[in-house]
């Protein structure tokens, strides 16, 4: 069992040994390192933080005591409940709150859990600001409040549609050219908080949603991340119901993926290539910004339109800062994650559905038109699990050194770029992994490019 602690959050399997795994001990220690560093930022008379969850077994459970950890500081509460993501995202500014906490371990299986930390913009912290709230835990270096002094919970569960409201209320979604289209959509909510969030935004847009282990029970039916070898029945849904498409989201609500109504996926990697071509096509000579492990795509769209297309270090956080730096319309990650910054700089589903649902009505042209007229790139994703022992700075040092000859990046790992192909390798910030990262012009180019990179890894690293 894991606990991984990061600059980005704590996140780790319930249960076990303290220091081993996510243990309410855990929780509470990290919830207070945190609750100890917002109240360091600013001298006030009152503190608030947003808390919200997606529907996992342990979800109420590590709310409760991240919630209570606060009010032990000294810290009002703003209980959200079940929610996703990027809701909460947009509540911290809205309720003039100094931060935020999502409980959610993203993609990953249903024993595991995480505490995903926000400022006061609703944005995720940098690097400095999560390596202090590391420190702080670590030295129990904190402070708590009188009993005349506690904080307060309270309760607000209309978030969910206070932000559809702010989707629907975004100039570039066509409301009327989405309902004249009659759309019917399977969604597969993953039986998290996606189930709640994704239907009640088409039936606002006046979409057929069909709905697909829709029921927040936090026992996801499937492995929880989004790819084509999970999607099996909403395949069979989408075929079945003879709908225009399927949707699919993690269990937070922050990646997106479709299917298009032959059941074949439409391309995680694609979601933002097709957010982008729409946001794009009204506003010309506008830049994009997505990670290193992005497809080339964006990039060809984008030149398309008249822009600059830039890509940044893994890691939602990197990818606003570079986008803020070059004042881009829209931008993300590969792994479906769309950020729009006329709504908030996060990921979020809610905008990336109502945004291809504009694109189709307004092109009225079927999901696998659509991807077949974007540049064909072919991604490989795999992974080497890590071992105490492995030397990983060595491995990629070695590995750049070997391919000095090509074009490299190292802000991130190493990115080897080949004329019609790349390989992205770097160390996990989430899992205790090497993620390998290829794309070519065909899925048997991209997976023998991973299997000859992974074979090289294993001889450098003598395993």
């Amino acid at each position: 069992m894991t606990l991984i602690k990061s600059i980005s959050g704590i996140r780790g399997t319930i249960g076990g040994a303290v220091e081993e795994n996510l243990t309410p001990i855990d929780a509470v220690k990290f919830a207070a390192a945190y609750g100890t560093w917002l109240k360091q930022q600013r001298n006030k008379d009152n503190y608030r933080v947003v808390v919200g969850r997606d529907a996992r077994i342990s979800g109420e459970m590590i709310q409760n005591l991240v919630m209570n950890t606060l009010v032990g500081l000294g810290i009002h509460v703003i209980d959200l409940g079940l929610s996703t993501t990027p809701t909460v995202e947009i509540a911290v500014p809205m309720e003039h709150a100094e931060g935020g906490i999502i409980l959610t371990a993203s993609h990953n299986p249903k024993q595991w859990n995480a505490l995903k930390l926000l400022n006061a913009k609703g944005e995720f912290l940098n690097g400095s600001e999560g390596q202090k709230i590391l420190e702080i835990a670590e030295s129990s270096d904190m402070m708590f409040a009188k009993v005349d002094d506690l904080g307060k919970i309270t309760k607000n569960d209309a978030y969910i549609d206070i932000h559809i409201d702010e989707v629907l209320d975004l100039p570039l979604v066509n409301k009327d050219a989405i309902a004249a289209a009659n759309f019917k959509v399977v969604v597969d909510g993953v039986n998290s908080t996606g189930g709640i969030a994704i239907p009640l935004l088409l039936e606002r847009l006046g979409v057929e949603a069909v709905k697909l282990y829709c029921e927040p029970t936090g026992h996801f039916p499937h492995n929880p991340e989004p790819l084509k070898e999970h999607l099996g029945d909403l395949a069979a849904a989408v075929v079945n119901e003879r709908a225009d498409f399927g949707i699919v989201v993690d269990p937070d609500v922050d990646r997106l993926a479709f299917m298009d109504e032959t059941g074949e996926m439409f391309g995680e990697e694609y979601t933002l290539v097709a957010c982008a071509d729409y946001v794009l096509s009204k506003n010309p000579g506008r830049n994009t910004v997505s990670n290193m492990s992005s497809t080339r795509a964006l990039r060809d769209v984008t030149e398309k339109h008249g822009g600059t297309y830039e890509a940044s270090a893994v890691g939602e956080v990197n990818v606003v800062t570079l986008m803020k730096k070059n004042n881009v319309i829209i931008g993300g990650e590969g792994n479906g994650g769309i950020i729009y910054p006329d709504s908030h700089y996060g990921r979020d589903a809610l905008v990336g559905v109502a945004l291809f649902l504009s694109l189709l009505a307004e092109k009225q042209i079927k999901v696998s038109a659509l991807r077949a007229s974007y540049p064909s790139y072919f991604m490989s994703k795999k992974k080497i699990q890590l071992t105490p022992t492995l030397d990983v700075d060595g491995i990629l040092s070695t590995m750049a050194s070997n391919y000095s000859h090509e074009k490299l990046t190292t802000i991130d790992g190493v990115k080897i770029d080949f004329a019609d192909s790349w390989v992205h390798l770097r160390k996990s910030n989430t899992e205790p992994i090497i993620r390998i990262y290829t794309e070519a012009p065909s899925q048997v180019a991209a997976d023998t490019l991973a299997d000859r990179i992974i074979g090289e890894i294993q001889a450098v690293a003598n395993i």
